[in-house]
């Protein structure tokens, strides 16, 4: 098996052997390439950042934070994940076994029931069922904190991420990375791009992983492709096209369950499914396609267009939440499962116009941002389920599909036979225009306003009753800041904005929830050194949030938008170069996250009292890496290391049951052999620390990886 995996991953980078010899052949006329390069890549790489004009970070007034190519490959980060661990502000929420992306970014995260919303490029690409985000053809994190409905419209006001993808740079170049780690894991990536003439170039990033896992029986397969293609229309004009594929083989894992609000009973290794249920299939197939064109220096406007397919297919068996029906909390062993299939499948399409310019009058500078776009978001869900009868009824242990938590058995009994529960599809159309304007008043003080407005429309059909519910909205977001330069280095500004999300579903009338709305204040202070080698923030945030999904206190197995909840809290983050090659990196969060009003959890009717926390929130993260770059033997040699502390978090709404504070520790070191050709080795998780990334319930607890390690060999060109 470990030698097929190897060969696998061999394979993957063979295939890559013809991009890699015309790069090298191109090597003849590298002096030619080289003068060329520098000019296209201004041409290219220049694309705008939709959605948010051109500033510098001193000149807007919200935080952000960007976790760049050097940082995310100091880490070795894979996954999105990885990367987001890096952002103390971010947090890791329950992720649907394992199988999408889930965090909240200053104590908020969303619809539950679906991944976390992240944009590509701009475009909202975290809608539907690709599996967890690979970051092969990744190039950059960004995490635009604070509301930002005013451009992206509907959203969760703590703040959203962008993934910021690798584009051609119009040269020949490449790496080829192989990598074989703990855990019978190894995994080949290739990021290889060339030139066709002057006015083409051309980008392939693609990955193969084949792992194994510290859980019992559980493995994993994933691969994936992102091809780009840059072209030139003019002096002025550029487009851009880039796919995504990407299949993942990934069995459906609940994690582990504590015994009387006991974690740490059963090894963080036991596997609590059925292996014969096979894994569960995400799969994407999406287009991006950008089209920019400069007026003059000034002015100039970018049209895109962006689909994308999603699936997800497969069956579990897990852990019955439902205290009648759960022999667990009677006996302190044996565990009720549920059996469950999803067949989910999901389009998305938006398109989107925008003109971004700036002009003086007298003294005064003015920035402006206009834009409409469109989108249609189809989810389509068809779910099976199996379940045990109430404990009253005196079941057998195979129709509970029971299972002993300390001596577990697989396949002691046929898989049960599904029955229908969920066939819908739900249809979200949306139109919004937007604009931004912001004004240096003088010549340390400038004025941000702007406002997007949207025309929101969804219609849900039952397709098990033929019932079908619709239901419309309007809303206006506005968002108003200010920037005061305090010296060229530092700037002090404010921010207030709101948000909506629209709720999916209707109440015990037939009528649709009101959205979701939200208030955000946020305050701060950045610091750019002159240099541009060191940059730092500190903000100060106050979120509130109303119409919360809760359950329905008059009519039972109904739900109503009457929740509301607070966040409020304190970042700073710190990144640069504190000596020459030698690069500092600090993030760090308190984050107090609360329910304001009394009621009750939407899934299980369990009492929230006012002053209750979120869910998965810890008021305390901070992230720190090192990592020092110098020479030996004349050869680049860069090592480090990293801590990411996370305090404790509640781990099931309505109870005081709270997952544990961790702190982890990493370590690499990577040294360059001969010319282009690299070695590196991780560790992450060095002291064997036992923790736990997120929960959902005594019953869904995801444990954290042991200590494992990889080697990195690569070769660039």
């Amino acid at each position: 098996m470990t030698k097929s995996r190897a060969l696998l991953a061999l394979t993957l980078s063979g295939a890559a052997l013809p991009f890699i010899h015309a790069p090298l052949a191109a090597e003849d006329s590298a002096d030619t390439a080289s003068e060329s390069e520098t000019q296209d890549n201004i041409l290219i790489t220049a694309t705008r950042p939709a959605y948010r004009g051109e500033f510098e970070p001193l000149e807007v007034p919200q935080a952000e934070q960007v976790i760049g190519p050097q940082q995310l490959r100091d880490i070795n980060a894979l996954d999105l994940n990885s990367a987001l661990d890096l952002a103390a502000s971010v947090a890791r929420q329950n992720n649907f076994g394992g199988l999408w992306n889930s965090f909240a970014v200053r104590g908020f995260v969303g619809d539950e029931n679906l991944p976390s919303n992240y944009l590509v490029n701009g475009f909202n690409a975290g809608r539907g069922f690709a599996g967890p985000r690979d970051l092969s053809g990744i190039e950059a994190v960004e995490i635009l904190k604070g509301p930002r409905a005013a451009l992206f419209g509907r959203g969760e006001p703590g703040g959203t991420v962008n993934l910021v993808t690798k584009r051609p740079r119009f040269e020949s170049a490449g790496e080829i990375r192989l990598l074989a780690g703990s855990f019978d894991t190894y995994r080949a990536d290739a990021d290889l791009q060339t030139t066709l003439g002057d006015a083409v170039g051309v980008r392939f990033a693609g990955f193969y992983e084949d792992a194994g896992s510290f859980r019992d029986t559980v493995e994993t397969e994933r691969y994936g492709f992102m091809p780009s293609v840059a072209v030139k229309l003019g002096e002025a004009t550029r487009i851009v096209y880039e796919l995504e594929y990407a299949r993942q083989e990934v069995p459906f894992d609940r994690g582990v369950v504590a015994v009387n609000g006991q974690l740490g009973v059963i090894p963080r290794s036991r596997f609590l499914g059925e292996p014969g249920e096979g894994p569960n299939v995400a799969e994407v197939l999406g287009h991006q396609i950008e089209l920019q064109h400069d007026f003059n220096d000034n002015w100039s406007a970018l049209v895109g267009v962006n689909y994308r397919d999603t699936s997800l297919l497969g069956t579990s068996t897990e852990a019955e939440l439902t205290a009648s029906r759960q022999r667990l909390l009677r006996d302190g062993r044996t565990l009720t499962r549920q059996r469950r299939l999803r067949d989910y499948d999901a389009t998305y399409f938006v398109a989107r116009a925008e003109l971004a310019g700036n002009f003086t009058t007298g003294d005064v500078t003015h920035r402006v941002l206009i834009g409409a776009d469109t989108d249609r978001f189809e989810n389509d869900q068809v779910f099976l389920r199996a379940r045990g009868p109430t404990l009253a009824s005196n079941p057998t242990e195979q129709q509970l599909q029971a299972i002993d938590i300390f001596n577990p058995v697989y396949g002691r009994f046929p898989l049960a036979t599904l029955a229908p529960l969920t066939n819908q599809v739900e249809v979200q159309n949306a139109t919004g225009v937007y604009a931004q304007y912001q004004v240096g008043i003088s010549e340390t003080f400038e004025l941000r306003v702007g406002g997007r407005y949207d025309d929101y429309d969804q219609r849900l059909t039952n397709r098990a009753n033929g019932r079908v519910r619709e239901a419309g909205e309007n809303r206006f977001s506005p968002q108003v800041g200010a920037v005061w330069r305090a010296t060229p280095e530092i700037s002090i500004y404010a921010t207030y904005g709101e948000n909506y999300r629209p709720l999916s579903g209707a109440d015990f009338t037939g009528n649709p929830f009101d959205p979701n709305l939200s208030e955000s204040l946020e305050g701060g202070i950045k610091y750019a050194a002159a240099s541009g080698r060191l940059t730092a923030t500190a903000s100060v945030f106050s979120i509130q949030q109303g119409n919360i999904l809760v359950a329905d206190p008059v009519n039972a197995g109904f739900t109503v938008a009457g929740g509301e909840a607070q966040s409020r809290g304190f970042e700073f983050d710190l990144e640069g170069e504190l000596a020459p090659g030698l690069d500092l990196w600090v993030s760090y969060a308190y984050v107090d996250a609360e329910i304001e009003n009394d009621v009750a959890d939407p899934d299980f009717g369990k009492l929230i009292r006012a002053g209750d926390r979120l869910l998965n929130i810890p008021e305390h993260t901070l992230s720190v890496q090192l990592a020092y770059s110098t020479e030996v033997a004349g050869r680049d040699v860069r090592f480090g290391g990293g801590v990411l502390h996370v305090s404790e978090r509640l781990g099931e709404v309505g109870t005081t049951f709270e997952l544990p504070d961790y702190t982890l520790a990493r370590l690499f070191a990577e040294a360059e052999l001969t010319e282009g050709v690299r070695l590196r080795v991780d560790v992450d998780n060095l002291f064997d620390t036992t923790w736990y990334s997120n929960s959902f319930s005594q019953l869904w607890v995801q444990p954290g990886t042991p200590r494992n390690a990889r080697v990195i060999a690569s070769f660039a060109f």
